[in-house]
């Protein structure tokens, strides 16, 4: 497989999760807000800019920061690769450089998704946002689903490797930016804004249920922090993008032959993560942990773009 190729598949996995998760996080703020009075409302759409790293962009707007401004800037603004528009954009882009490499099912799904956003201006009101949100998670999980029945080779390799980097790195943000931000000041910890904002995490990344079952005493933040960074089985937790990183560059490996620097650092990630406690984690600093995880997932990043020579 040329390089070229590989790199429009990795990239590809990775627009397509981020405009997924991007309309995850704006859907759970939407309802959150509906459930917050200022100043907490407020504090939610800014933490949701923050987790996108798009606070600066939407601070050159000059707009201030509500629903309707930020709402919008999230899902329709092509100005910032932050949004979701941009990133369906990037994925179409992607997709049509390896058509051939993809079946009908998984092209439709990243084209519907991109028409979605097409002769539209404005996302509307609560509900027409909600309505727009849940088309997008429609057709992204459209494409997931056709390319989890694609060929077990190194397109679909590729893509999961880029769905698995990113996913790691937009949970990773959501924690550090949760524990660090989230709450406004005065409000109590355990509080029902706190409640209500933990609750929000959850949603975000698909994980409610999955913490019901796991956890019987109710919602405490170290459950959700041990949930989402050290439980392998739940799919957007840090553990699992981790073990799911080191199997495709293994049977990447198999295939191509290239074997390096990805696969050494994606292996010791792996292993101190098998190790990892949400207690001590916490104990030691939970910024400190998911700033460094960040760090070393974007080290990864570019030592797979190095290994398989992306252009």
């Amino acid at each position: 497989m040329l390089s070229r190729t590989a790199s429009s598949l990795y990239w590809l996995g990775r627009y397509v999760e981020r405009a997924d998760f991007v309309a995850r996080l704006v859907e759970a703020t939407v309802r959150l807000d509906a459930l917050s009075g200022r100043p907490a409302g407020e504090v939610a759409w800014s933490s949701a800019l923050t987790v996108t790293e798009t606070d600066e962009d939407f601070a050159k707007t000059g707009e201030t920061i509500t629903q309707q401004h930020v709402a919008r800037f999230l899902t329709l603004d092509s100005t910032h690769p932050g949004s979701i528009v941009r990133c369906l954009d990037r994925a179409r882009d992607n997709a049509r450089a390896v058509r051939t490499a993809l079946t009908r099912d998984a092209w439709t799904g990243i084209n519907r998704a991109w028409l979605l956003f097409q002769s539209r201006s404005s996302p509307g009101g609560a509900t027409a946002t909600l309505n727009l949100l849940e088309a997008v998670k429609t057709e992204t999980r459209g494409f997931e689903g056709a390319i989890h029945r694609m060929l077990r080779n190194q397109t679909t390799w590729f893509i999961k490797l880029g769905q698995a980097v990113e996913r790691a790195d937009n949970t990773a943000r959501l924690l550090d930016v949760k524990y660090h931000i989230l709450l406004p000041e005065g409000e109590q910890v355990g509080g029902v804004v706190d409640r209500d904002q933990w609750t929000t995490i959850l949603q975000t990344v698909s994980a409610v249920t999955a913490y019901r079952w796991l956890y019987s005493e109710g919602l405490r933040p170290s459950n959700v922090i041990d949930l989402l960074i050290t439980r392998g089985e739940m799919p957007r937790s840090l553990a699992a993008s981790a073990e799911e990183t080191v199997d495709i560059l293994g049977l990447l490996a198999k295939r191509t032959g290239l074997h390096g620097e990805a696969d050494r650092m994606a292996r010791t990630r792996q292993a101190r993560m098998l190790k990892t406690r949400a207690g001590t984690v916490i104990a030691g600093g939970l910024h400190q942990y998911l700033g460094e995880f960040i760090k070393e997932n974007a080290e990864l990043h570019f030592a797979i773009g190095r290994q398989f020579k992306f252009t």
